[in-house]
């Protein structure tokens, strides 16, 4: 029957607090340039060094009145101690980053895009001032990132547009102005600007991906006339594929402002104006209240400093990042 082991090996204990000011002794040759160095009296210092020579059953420093110095096991255990209580040090600032959401991961989606506009600059400005935080995107039709929502696996969808949102918070951010994409050699390309009224009798094309169907809906809205419907032809393909075929045909299309940091050729961007001026199309952000992400928060605080916007966030976020009620390591 082979032995046990039960009770036979005592476990050494001791705390971060003991092995900082064996290393702040070993640093200064003196507990009282230590205790100095840490804000702590000397005595609390020097019973706390006793206190972890006990524990491990070897004497670390000896002493004299010129100070201390490491003896053979100490300089040993001072090796060991350092990288453990950097260590430490690295596990507590990483905890603290993520409860502040200065780390961990954000997953934003969005369904339009990213070459110019509010949100490219957003993204851009938030990766500069979080770098640490691992942030990712991904760009989809609404009802696949209104599932993401539902699963977890998006934080945050910002999209173009309305679109239903039970069981979702959402919140305007910013409007951008809508423009037309022509041919080059079209007539409406010598304008500095177009009116809706110039478009009833054009034809358009579309991508069936979000924000074709949009896009769509609000030329109907605008260029309708006594019944008439506008020609909006919807292509099987992505809006790059739209814009790039563009300047070989005789059809126009509908871009917002995010669209127009990608040149294609013999396509060129007209600002729309309507009665009021620019036609614009407004972004929302759209989120489940009980994400307490501390990624998110920070994310949406930033937007809401950004764009002076004055939504309130609610309680999970605040339960997610509060302090515990014991003490931190120190």
């Amino acid at each position: 029957m082979p032995p046990s082991f039960t009770g036979s090996r005592k476990f050494v204990s001791f705390d971060i607090r003991q092995l900082r000011y064996a290393l702040a002794a070993a640093d200064h040759g003196s507990f009282y340039r230590a205790a100095r160095a840490l804000d702590v009296e000397q005595s609390t210092l020097s019973r706390n060094i006793l206190r972890l020579e006990r524990v491990i059953g070897a004497r670390l420093f000896s002493r004299s009145r010129a100070g201390v110095a490491m003896t053979i096991a100490g300089a040993a255990f001072i090796r060991s101690a350092r990288p453990m209580v950097a260590n430490a040090d690295r596990m507590v600032a990483t905890t603290r980053a993520a409860g502040q959401g200065r780390a961990g991961s954000l997953m934003v989606g969005h369904n339009s895009s990213v070459s110019a506009g509010n949100l490219r600059a957003t993204v851009l400005a938030w990766q500069n001032s979080n770098p640490d935080v691992d942030f990712e995107m991904v760009e989809a039709n609404r009802g696949a990132l209104l599932a993401g929502l539902d699963t977890g696996h998006v934080d945050l969808a910002i999209l173009m547009g309305e679109a239903g949102h039970d069981g979702y918070r959402r919140e305007p951010f910013w409007s951008e102005r809508i423009l037309i994409a022509l041919p080059a050699e079209h007539s409406l390309a010598r304008r500095d600007t177009v009116h809706w009224t110039d478009l009833r009798a054009e034809r358009f094309v579309l991508p069936a991906a979000d924000p074709g169907p949009d896009i769509r809906d609000m030329l109907v809205g605008r260029l309708s006339t006594s019944g008439a419907q506008p020609d909006i032809r919807i292509n099987q393909t992505s809006r790059e594929t739209v814009l790039s075929l563009l300047g070989a045909g005789r059809r126009l299309s509908i871009v917002c402002e995010g669209s127009i940091g990608t040149r294609y050729p013999d396509v060129v961007y007209r600002p729309v104006h309507g009665e009021q001026g620019s036609a614009l199309t407004g972004y929302s952000g759209y989120w489940r209240d009980d994400n307490a992400n501390p990624p998110l928060k920070r994310f949406l605080t930033f937007i809401q400093n950004r764009f002076a916007l004055s939504f309130e966030l609610t309680a999970p976020f605040s339960e997610r990042g509060s302090s515990p009620s014991g003490g931190e390591l120190s």
